[in-house]
């Protein structure tokens, strides 16, 4: 066997498999003697079957088989041995004058080369990092809200603008009947408030749905459909009145306190504040690392420059998949995967450059650590070693968990590297602002 390679231009090769008859006979031959004996054909013994009637019925057969796995063995070793980063697979190239009745074999496949290029981390535009921070006007809607969430509901005769009506919802024709919970901070339309201030246990409000509450799931939640169909809805509902409370928040003492974080663990309104602080920033970090990892990768895409075999990909796109595709829908294809193949590739350089792979041990260690985190919400605070090591071993047996989990572990990698090496403006902001930069 012959292989050669001519190198069409830095993107695009062809690979010549040259098969002898040397190649391939032994083992067609020791296949068809085992036909020979397990044959089962009416007027011969088993195993006396003639091995020129044997030939003709399966030989082509067998030929065909045993040269594309000697095609197929001998090309991916090859391609392995001269280290050549390829793209796709090799597609076979059309040969109109084939002949499986000759004894010799010459075969073509086209190469889709990968490009070489540099990927420069220090972009001359930096890339902001944002810091987002609990400024006080959050901590304080927080301490409003556990004060809320513990306190005391006092039941009322009358409706007064600051409490919670209990009630339902009903429209016969927009299928509306729902009991929910309302609280009148949270209706944004001025007539409704006014309409059920006053109001007693048992009296019926009509209120329109139009404008009632600035979120359409809140409107959702009072009438007990769904976010799509609130939107735009413009009806009238009776609202009958069967509870009213005021909510009387808690007190911020110590027994507060100790509900919230366990006895001790804080013990005044300001340590109160400092944790929640705390905690706050520690889930932001979590959100501005990923925008951080998100605009870190669309730069390198924008500021890494490269050719790609694009040809070569259009048609390896057009005839490897389940159905065959038409040249449009092969163009649209390549389209919308460039991007993300571009990316594919200068993470894959990164990781080469900077020595970053995943050891087994760091990835059952990041599982286990993912399991202590669960198990801590539920109050398992000290799991025992080997608990922790027999469910990682049952999650990343899980062929989906383990590459989800192996993924946020390089996720992490590279966030640290970026970090170190990538051009980045840190920006502090409160969480409202980052909110509004990022999501508009």
């Amino acid at each position: 066997m012959n292989i050669t390679k001519e190198q069409i231009d830095e993107l695009n090769a062809i690979v010549k498999v040259a098969i002898t008859k040397e190649d391939y006979q032994d083992r067609v031959e020791n296949i068809l003697k085992d036909y020979r004996k397990q044959a089962n054909i009416p007027g011969f013994r088993k195993g006396q079957v003639p091995m020129g009637l044997i030939k003709k019925q399966y030989g082509k057969a067998v030929l065909v088989d045993e040269v594309n796995k000697l095609l197929q063995d001998n090309l991916n070793k090859y391609l392995t041995e001269e280290k050549l980063d390829v793209l796709g697979n090799p597609l076979p190239k059309q040969q109109d004058n084939f002949n499986w009745d000759s004894e010799e074999f010459a075969f073509e496949f086209e190469l889709g080369l990968a490009p070489e290029f540099e990927v420069e981390l220090k972009t001359k535009k930096p890339v902001t990092h944002y810091k987002i921070v609990a400024d006080q006007k959050m901590i304080d809607e927080q301490v409003e809200r556990i004060r809320k969430q513990y306190g005391k509901l006092i039941s009322k005769e009358e409706v007064g603008k600051e409490d919670e009506v209990r009630g339902t919802f009903r429209n016969e024709e927009a299928e509306i009947d729902n009991n929910a919970t309302l609280e009148l901070k949270k209706i944004s339309d001025k007539k409704a408030i006014s309409a059920l201030t006053g109001k007693k246990v048992g009296d019926t409000v009509t209120l329109s749905t139009k404008g009632l509450f600035k979120e359409d799931y809140l409107l959702a939640g009072a009438l007990g459909l769904s976010n799509d169909k609130v939107e735009n809805l413009d009806v009238k509902v009776d609202f009958t009145i069967e509870e009213i409370n005021e909510r009387q928040p808690a007190e911020l003492n110590q027994e507060l306190f100790d509900k919230l974080f366990g006895e001790g663990k804080v013990s005044s309104q300001k340590e109160l504040e400092e944790r929640i602080k705390e905690d706050s920033e520690k889930q932001f970090e979590q959100q501005a690392d990923q925008k951080l990892l998100n605009d870190v990768t669309e730069r390198l895409i924008e500021t890494t420059e490269f050719d790609l075999p694009a040809e070569f990909l259009k048609k390896w796109i057009q005839t490897t998949g389940e159905k065959e595709l038409s040249i449009e829908q092969a163009q649209e294809e390549y389209e919308k995967s460039e991007k993300g193949l571009r990316y594919q590739l200068i993470e894959g350089k990164i990781l080469k450059d900077h020595n970053i792979e995943l050891q087994f041990e760091e990835l059952k260690d990041f599982t286990k650590g993912f399991i202590k985190d669960q198990m801590a919400q539920y109050g398992q605070m000290n799991p025992e070693e080997e608990e922790l090591d027999r469910i990682a071993a049952r999650v990343l047996s899980n062929q989906d968990e383990a590459k989800r989990l192996s993924e946020q572990l390089m996720s992490e990698k590279l966030l640290a590297l970026y970090k170190e090496k990538a051009n980045l403006k840190t920006k502090e902001v409160n969480y409202e602002d980052f909110v509004k930069e990022v999501y508009g």
